[in-house]
């Protein structure tokens, strides 16, 4: 008889269990694609950088390197970003003779956490450097 009387007990303490648990659970994972989605912005925003140097460093004048290095960062950047992409040089100028590196520092609001309501700002940056080409394109 007492077996009869627990089991009349526990009656519906699953559904308490998940009705508890369910939340916790999709919060938590909620949280690990917003992490991961950092770690994925974080390479593509390395990626971004070396794209933008490489493009810049093969033009012959300053202004069209740094046009061509946004929009190589623009472009490996699409659908990463919640927001502009800053691009700027770090190097000191654009002569071979004075600095042979081209070196770009490349930023954005990477998506992520905001996601989630959470207000923390995923702001990052990466730089890069690449060589002047000796062999720039001369048109």
């Amino acid at each position: 008889m007492e077996d009869a009387v627990r089991t009349a007990d526990d009656r519906g303490l699953s559904t308490v269990e998940v009705v508890i648990l369910a939340p916790v659970m999709m919060l938590f994972i909620l949280v690990l694609v917003a992490f991961g989605q950092l770690v994925d912005g974080r390479g593509a925003l390395d990626g971004a950088a070396r794209d933008a140097a490489r493009a810049g460093s093969i033009q012959k004048d300053h202004a069209t390197a740094m046009t061509e290095a946004r929009k190589a960062a623009a472009a490996s950047l699409e659908g990463v970003c919640a927001g502009p992409v800053t691009v700027t040089q770090t190097s000191t100028g654009f002569d071979p003779e004075v600095d042979p590196m081209f070196s770009v520092q490349v930023s954005c609001r990477v998506r992520g956490l905001a996601t989630l309501g959470l207000d923390i700002d995923p702001t990052m940056d990466a730089t890069f450097s690449s060589p002047l080409d000796p062999f720039r394109r001369s048109a």
